[in-house]
């Protein structure tokens, strides 16, 4: 089970991932990208956590909600609108919610997945945070086929997620900035998917530091 408070944690333990990791993903983005998904993803998740304090009583779905709407507002290029509508699917699915059973984590993560692919309108292999996202959703779906509980699935679905993330490295990109360099994006680890590994592996912390 994830709790209310457990998301806003999560939601301060990922902004400051993204600041502690700033110059990392603009390294990476500067290789393949515009250089700035770094700069953009801090300022978002800065705002977001300015606001960490206004989510307290309001259900899941209206904290996701008002991420996807200030994520969308303050982050430039093509990670805000990416990130803004994982948010928006995720509170598509959680409506008038207090806590996730892992069947409901399961309906966030698949409903966030499938934001990304009709918004960006990549696949599997292009070199894109699909590439971490679909594999870790597909972990966690098995794992609740088998009836584990959300910190093991969550575990299983993280290490899926860097799986897929070290599997971008050698992918010749296919949509966005990147795809403009041809074989010159080979080599270089996706900052997107990079981001999105990190978003996973805060939520996995959070929870399996509440179960201690």
């Amino acid at each position: 089970m994830i709790t209310q408070v457990q998301i806003v944690e999560w939601l301060q333990v990922f902004a400051s991932v993204i600041e502690h990791h700033k110059e990392d993903l603009t390294e990476l983005d500067a290789a393949i990208g515009d250089g700035d998904h770094g700069i953009n993803m801090d300022r978002g998740f800065k705002k977001v956590s300015s606001q960490l304090g206004s989510f307290t009583g309001k259900d899941i779905s209206s904290i996701f909600k008002a991420v996807s709407m200030t994520l969308i507002s303050s982050i430039g290029g093509a990670s805000g609108p990416l990130y803004g509508t994982w948010f928006l699917r995720a509170s598509s699915a959680t409506d008038g919610k207090q806590e996730l059973t892992t069947e409901d984590t399961l309906k966030v993560l698949q409903a966030g997945l499938d934001g990304l692919l009709e918004r960006g309108k990549a696949q599997l292999g292009d070199k894109t945070m699909i590439d971490v996202m679909s594999p870790a959703v597909g972990a966690f779906e098995q794992a609740v086929s088998e009836g584990l509980e959300t910190v093991e699935a969550l575990q299983r679905a993280v290490i899926a997620a860097e799986q897929g993330l070290k599997a971008t490295i050698p992918m010749l990109a296919k949509k966005g900035r990147a795809s403009y360099l041809g074989e010159r994006s080979l080599g270089h680890q996706d900052p997107g998917g990079t981001s999105a590994y990190w978003m996973l592996r805060s939520l996995l912390e959070v929870v399996e530091g509440s179960r201690g």
